[in-house]
C-alpha cells in the first residue's frame, strides 16, 4: 500500500499539471460582464488537485497516513472498507443530482459523510450539510453566474427562494 500511494499521488500530479496546461488553451480570467472564462474552472480544480497530491506526498514522506504505515503489498482490509464506502458515496451522490440538485445532493453527501463515515457531532454535521451547499448556491449561481442542476419539480420552491435573494 505504501508504493500504491505514493504512485497514485504521482500519477495524479501528473495528469493536474496536464489538465491545468491544457485549461489555457482557453480564458482562465474572469471575464468581465460574463463570468469565468472556459478555461476557469478546469485550470483552478486542476491546481487544487495538484497541491492535494503534494499533500499526500508529504504525508506519505512523513509516515502520516495509514496506507504510508502499510506494508501490505496490496490493500488490507481497512483500504478496502474505505474504497467502498467513500466510493459507494460520490456514486450516491452523482446519482442523487439529477433527483434532489446539486445543492441538495451535496448536503446529503455531507451528512452521510460526515455523521456516518466521519462520526462527527450532529451540531457540525447540520451546519455543514446546510451551511455548505448555501454558499455554494451564492457563489455559483450569484457570483459566478454558472447555473447547477436544479433536480426535479418538487426542489423548485427552494430554487426560487434563493433566487429571490439574489435578484
Amino acid at each position: 500500500m505504501r508504493r500504491g500511494e505514493i504512485s497514485l499521488a504521482g500519477l495524479f500530479a501528473l495528469f493536474s499539471i496536464y489538465l491545468m496546461w491544457k485549461a489555457t488553451e482557453l480564458p482562465v480570467g474572469y471575464i468581465r460582464g460574463e463570468g469565468p472564462g472556459g478555461g476557469f474552472w478546469p485550470f483552478w480544480l486542476s491546481a487544487v488537485m495538484f497541491l492535494s497530491c503534494v499533500a499526500i506526498a508529504i504525508n506519505w514522506w512523513r509516515g502520516k497516513s495509514p496506507a504510508s504505515q502499510s506494508d501490505e503489498p496490496m490493500m488490507d482490509d481497512f483500504g478496502w472498507r474505505t474504497v467502498f464506502l467513500v466510493g459507494g458515496g460520490v456514486v450516491g451522490f452523482v446519482a442523487l443530482i439529477s433527483v434532489v440538485s446539486m445543492y441538495g445532493a451535496i448536503a446529503l453527501f455531507l451528512l452521510y459523510y460526515l455523521r456516518i463515515l466521519g462520526r462527527h457531532s450532529w451540531w457540525l454535521t447540520l451546519i455543514m450539510a446546510i451551511g455548505l451547499p448555501i454558499l455554494l448556491f451564492f457563489f455559483f449561481e450569484g457570483a459566478m453566474m454558472i447555473s447547477m442542476p436544479q433536480g426535479m419539480a418538487f426542489t423548485q420552491p427552494f430554487f426560487d427562494v434563493m433566487y429571490d435573494i439574489i435578484y
